[in-house]
């Protein structure tokens, strides 16, 4: 994995303000911490941040390649898993290859074939081409976006970057936040509405889209969508095509020239991911697969089960790497390392995000990244088979907004009420909510309660996921870690799509196909277990500190949350201790001791990115 970043100016000599570039470039070198590169010519400027995978000798960007009299250049953040298979097709159409890179066969299809190339990768991928001759550059992102990719309009010009702090560094980027990026911060964050960047004059090219800019003109076209149709498939046949679709997802996705591992919490998700990279490694005589779990100190003696997390990770992960036979390191943290990486966990993310479950991502990534520079992990399987609470209880599916938000009334308990009136979180989350809506690819003649999962899939795929999604990107690159998601394979999405409900969940049992599709795999008490989500600190030393950092915070009078907040409303939760009721900032884990979290990032994001709030 890589960061990218460029800059297009038509007025000026960008050759002379070289410096703009390396200002952009040099906030991602955590995302490509071996090498770096840039190509400029006098209106164009593209930037590279190398974290080398595939090639190490012949991979390095940007990357020019002549075909006829264009020239095209390219700067590539991700991985295309079936990148030799189209480097033959390539080479029977007379194309020459002077690397072993997935850049190069990625750049080489686009001459070949411009933007319908698109249709033919099998990969993760944000990535800039630039046409010297057309004078036109070229954005895409991969079809589920698991690779961000963002850009800003300028007056004479475009930026674009992997992040959002690489379009800020540039000196024409203001830092404004209006009412809107405000409401979504506040209202929806941490997840975000697709293709909003919350800076003013940023925007986030949404997955499954490209974008053509020359001069002056932007254009972007979807090249994906969902399609939904009657699914042709018995249950045996759907069983076994889930199988194999996950067999070579997944073999596909472990080619790298560096060390791969898998991250195991002991769920079904991630124990079927390191199941089937486990039968590859031995197939491929590849050795032991080494595997990676997280915990927190004292975690048995503060746990406390709840219908969401039932039981511990641990004894399930010892479980599956024994079956398996896998080499498996448990990394412990505790409170300090939560409070320690909490503002840079803030800075990996350029906003406020999720807390301790971003932080202690950010910390186990960070020891991974010891040992290997490759992670599979199992996002997504509850998102494309419906684990998740809110796809089964009735309350949340008749609930007329994002079914993870129904107690948006506690969450705005805790705001001022100007700036309620200010943003009207309510309005703006029920637009949103109703925008999403209209996105959904119907099916003719479903029934209304097989039409309403649909739409609750549909929420959860485009709303949600790119919310864990970004945090999963985020902190593993801060690190210099690439972590790879099979479940987002979009062969895979566009099967499950259209299952029938009742082939993917039975009365009580969740995922059900699934679960078939993998017998035999995993021993069937790990094959059956309980869903049980990325875990969060329950040691009440979190709330603490948590509480006692936001007071420091909160004596500041100069700080925006004065603003924003209502001071009363948080002492009184700050007076009740971890035993007051807890206000949902997010999903159904995230309590007060993340609420406080949150907003002590909310201060430093404000003031350490030099926000103006217009």
């Amino acid at each position: 994995m890589c960061g990218i970043a460029g800059w297009i100016d038509w007025q000026q000599d960008i050759r002379s303000y070289q410096s703009s570039l390396g200002a952009m470039i040099e906030p991602l070198t955590c995302r490509g911490p071996d090498g770096s590169g840039t190509w400029v010519d006098k209106h164009a400027a593209l930037g590279h941040r190398r974290l080398v995978v595939i090639d190490p000798e012949g991979g390095m960007q940007p990357m020019s390649r002549r075909n006829g009299l264009k020239v095209y250049t390219i700067v590539y953040n991700g991985e295309l898993y079936n990148y030799r298979e189209l480097r033959q097709e390539l080479i029977g159409l007379g194309y020459v290859f002077l690397t072993q890179s997935d850049t190069e066969v990625l750049l080489t299809a686009y001459m070949a074939c411009g933007h319908e190339a698109l249709s033919r990768l099998n990969g993760i991928f944000a990535f800039a081409i630039w046409d010297e001759t057309d004078k036109t550059l070229f954005l895409a992102r991969d079809r589920l976006g698991v690779k961000p990719l963002f850009y800003a309009p300028l007056a004479h010009g475009i930026l674009f970057g992997s992040e959002m702090k690489a379009i800020l560094a540039h000196p024409q980027m203001p830092h404004r936040v209006g009412k809107e990026g405000l409401a979504e911060v506040f209202a929806l964050g941490p997840a975000r509405t697709p293709g909003h960047g919350v800076f003013e004059g940023l925007y986030e090219l949404r997955p499954g889209e490209y974008l053509r800019y020359h001069h002056g003109d932007i254009t972007v076209r979807r090249y994906w969508n969902l399609i939904s149709h009657e699914h042709p498939d018995n249950l045996m046949t759907t069983r076994q095509t889930i199988r194999a679709l996950l067999e070579d997802t997944i073999t596909r996705q472990l080619i790298a020239d560096v060390p791969v591992v898998t991250l195991l919490s002991g769920g079904l998700d991630s124990s079927v991911v390191t199941a089937l990279a486990a039968k590859t490694f031995q197939t491929e005589q590849r050795g032991v697969l080494k595997t990676f779990s997280i915990d927190f100190v004292d975690m048995e003696k503060h746990f406390k089960p709840t219908p969401f997390q039932t039981n511990l990770d641990a004894p399930w992960v010892k479980r599956v790497s024994d079956y398996l036979g896998t080499s498996h390191s448990r990394i412990v943290l505790d409170t300090p390392d939560l409070v320690e990486y909490l503002i840079p966990s803030l800075y990996a993310r350029d906003l406020p995000g999720m807390a301790d479950v971003d932080t202690s991502l950010l910390v186990f990534s960070k020891a991974i990244k010891q040992q290997a520079t490759v992670g599979l992990s199992g996002e997504a399987a509850d998102e494309i088979f419906g684990g998740y609470p809110w796809f089964h209880h009735p309350d949340a599916i008749a609930a007329s907004t994002f079914p993870w938000a129904r107690r948006l009334h506690d969450r705005v308990s805790i705001l001022s009420e100007d700036f309620v009136n200010y943003i009207r979180p309510f309005d703006y989350t029920q637009q949103r909510y109703e925008e999403a809506l209209a996105e959904v690819p119907r099916l003719p003649g479903e029934s209304p309660s097989a039409e309403r999962i649909r739409e609750i899939g549909y929420l959860t795929l485009t709303r949600f996921l790119p919310t864990l999604l970004d945090r999963k990107d985020r902190m593993a690159m801060a690190v210099g870690l690439e972590i790879r998601v099979p479940f987002c394979d979009h062969r895979l999405v566009e099967y499950v799509w259209n299952i029938p409900w009742a082939m993917k969940t039975q009365a009580e049992h969740r995922k059900v196909i699934l679960r078939q599709a993998m017998e035999g795999l995993l021993p069937d008490d790990v094959l059956w277990r309980q869903k049980s989500p990325y875990p969060s600190t329950p040691n009440p030393s979190y709330f603490t500190r948590m509480r006692d950092n936001l007071i420091q915070v909160l004596d500041d009078r100069n700080s925006i949350l004065h603003r924003i907040v209502d001071i009363k409303r948080i002492k009184d939760l700050v007076a009740k201790g971890p035993m007051a009721e807890q206000i949902p900032w997010f999903g159904q884990l995230m309590g007060n001791a993340q609420l406080f979290a949150f907003l002590i990032q909310a201060h430093y994001w404000f003031s350490d990115y030099h926000i103006e709030v217009v």
